[in-house]
């Protein structure tokens, strides 16, 4: 007789089926099928698809499930000895993992307090970065504000990140950019701000350090209605990371929301294999991370979202042409 079929294992099943079809055999055979036909790297980022995990925790996921990088902890990494250190790049070299990009712990959007104290500490967290070979750090640009007009928001991003990304310099790292094209998510603001990969290279050429590129996202690149060809303006040096997803089948462009995304390849609507194929004729060879923001991938237990996630990136991977 069968087992009852829990909520959980319902979530599992649903889960394959709509982001794996045709998958499942490189799921079952683990960290030893073929990933990346362009060298990109499958990253883990366990906050982006509901898993709770430390960084040790991430690592021993990524292993298990044949992730080829995983998400790099700052404050983590900064406060191991150089003993704990050597011992854990020793670990992820025999289990053929890298750090992927790590998030900016820096506050830049709100008050000048807050920011000045999140960029006197910058330093030592990017120090415990490049102490890991971590070379890569991203964040997102919000697309409107409430007080500040296109000009002061323009402005202001400009000389905080360029700050930012000094520091960064100094420490051998790479600051990644993503813009957010999603129509409603500026809706709801006075004054909306750049939401395009042209007005995102507008702020990099002002921020003028050399060392700030774009993090891309197949949900903002599909949603500021832009092409293949928009990418393949760029180099491979302007891309720090890349976030896969989809979009839910049935709702108009202008009215898809922000948090409500799918796995990669789940319905078909966002043009993975023409994003994917622009990037690799770039030579782009960096991290990819899932990004679905996805309730029901959320409540999968930790396990069971690192199959249904590592399933749905070798699909994409697959549309490559």
């Amino acid at each position: 007789m069968n087992a009852p079929c829990t909520r959980r294992d319902f979530l599992f099943r649903a889960a394959l089926a709509g982001t794996a079809a045709g998958c499942l055999p490189a799921v079952v055979a683990g960290a030893e099928a073929a990933v990346s036909p362009a060298k990109m790297k499958l990253a883990l980022t366990p906050g982006s698809i509901g898993v709770k995990a430390d960084q040790r925790e991430s690592l021993a996921l990524a292993r298990r499930y044949g992730f080829d990088a995983v998400e790099p902890h700052a404050g983590f990494l900064a406060g191991l000895g150089d003993g704990e250190m050597t011992d854990l790049l020793a670990e992820m070299r025999a289990q053929g993992i890298a750090f992927a990009a790590a998030g900016l712990p820096v506050d830049f959007r709100s008050d000048e307090a807050r920011f000045r104290t999140g960029l006197e500490d910058l330093p030592r967290l990017a120090a415990g970065l490049k102490r890991a070979g971590v070379d890569r750090v991203g964040t997102w640009i919000s697309p409107a504000h409430n007080e500040l007009t296109y000009r002061q928001n323009f402005r202001q991003h400009a000389e905080r990140l360029r700050a930012v990304a000094q520091v960064l310099s100094d420490h051998g790292q790479r600051l990644g950019l993503e813009y957010v094209g999603t129509p409603t998510a500026r809706q709801s603001r006075r004054y909306p701000f750049l939401h395009s990969l042209r007005e995102l290279q507008e702020l990099l050429a002002e921020i003028g350090t050399g060392n700030v590129g774009c993090v891309l996202d197949s949900w903002h690149w599909w949603t500021a209605g832009e092409t293949a060809g928009d990418l393949l303006q760029l180099r491979s040096v302007d891309v720090i990371s890349v976030d896969l997803n989809d979009a839910p089948a049935g709702i108009p462009l202008e009215q898809q929301q922000d948090g409500k995304r799918e796995l990669p390849c789940a319905t078909g609507v966002i043009p993975v294999g023409a994003f994917l194929g622009a990037l690799q004729r770039l030579g782009y060879d960096g991290p990819v991370r899932a990004e679905p923001f996805n309730q029901a991938v959320n409540e999968l237990d930790n396990d069971a979202a690192c199959v249904a996630v590592i399933a749905a990136l070798r699909k994409a991977l697959a549309q490559i042409a």
